[in-house]
């Protein structure tokens, strides 16, 4: 037994085999990772400190860490299927807390699923792909590129012939979803903390609108970081977390102005 207090183990989610930490029953938090990496960089950052209070599950999105790939392109729409039945492999109601492209997936999840779950923190997500700040788009010929497939394969059963696959099939993505509007993120019924860094990878306008459209959110910039706020500010980042997930909502404030109510 790990840690965790959990079972790891390989599963078959939706005829595609996934790797995945199993946590025994009790209040679960659900850690979605981002793109180009997997679920071992959120449970060596915020997990062991989650663990004090919540189950913590996770498991490798297929392509992503110790799950393999297939042919198939990469959509958040099948990310959040993917999430959603690994949730009612579960069976119980999870919080759900995703950062970047499981962040992204987490509001899909929220809205096609609120039944599955209790509360919702983003980190560092984009509601669609034009919030993004201008950035170097990341190929086989960018720097760090070798360092990031050794990465990769160490962890990936496809081994690293397969990096430049991922990396081309994350590419399009990125170009081309998600692509909600912010009026979509007004039919969000579970409570959610929309968290990013003041130097994050989406306009802080952007990240801004997410937190404008869903009612009842809550919004926290942690100053003097960037897309790594988890690492570079892991003590804060999981206190805000742990607060809003065992916080009063809606929170009662002196001088309610700009929170979107429900039915609004």
């Amino acid at each position: 037994m790990n840690i965790y207090d959990s079972r790891m183990t390989m599963i078959t989610l939706r005829g595609q085999e996934i790797w995945a930490l199993e946590p025994k029953k009790g209040p679960t938090v659900l850690l979605l990772h981002g793109g180009l990496s997997s679920s071992a960089s959120m449970l060596g950052s915020i997990g062991p400190q989650l663990k004090k209070s919540f189950r913590v599950a996770a498991f490798d999105r297929r392509g992503h860490g110790r799950s393999p790939d297939n042919d198939e392109p990469f959509h958040y729409a099948d990310m959040a299927k993917e999430t959603i039945a690994f949730i009612e492999h579960l069976q119980r109601r999870v919080h759900l807390v995703g950062h970047s492209d499981g962040g992204i997936v987490a509001l899909l999840v929220a809205l096609e699923r609120p039944d599955l779950l209790k509360r919702v923190v983003v980190i560092g997500a984009n509601y669609n792909h034009r919030g993004l700040l201008p950035m170097p788009k990341f190929s086989e010929s960018s720097p760090g590129f070798n360092e990031w497939a050794e990465k990769y394969a160490a962890l990936s059963p496809d081994g690293i012939s397969h990096a430049g696959v991922v990396a081309k099939k994350t590419r399009y993505l990125y170009a081309h979803e998600p692509f909600l509007h912010q009026t979509d993120l007004r039919a969000i019924a579970v409570p959610v903390l929309v968290m990013a860094g003041d130097d994050d990878v989406a306009t802080l306008r952007h990240t801004c609108q997410i937190y404008e459209a869903i009612p009842e959110a809550q919004l926290a910039i942690i100053p003097g970081a960037s897309h790594g706020l988890l690492k570079e500010h892991t003590k804060l980042s999981v206190k805000l977390i742990v607060d809003f997930l065992k916080g009063e909502i809606p929170p009662v404030t002196t001088a309610p102005l700009r929170r979107r109510a429900k039915n609004s």
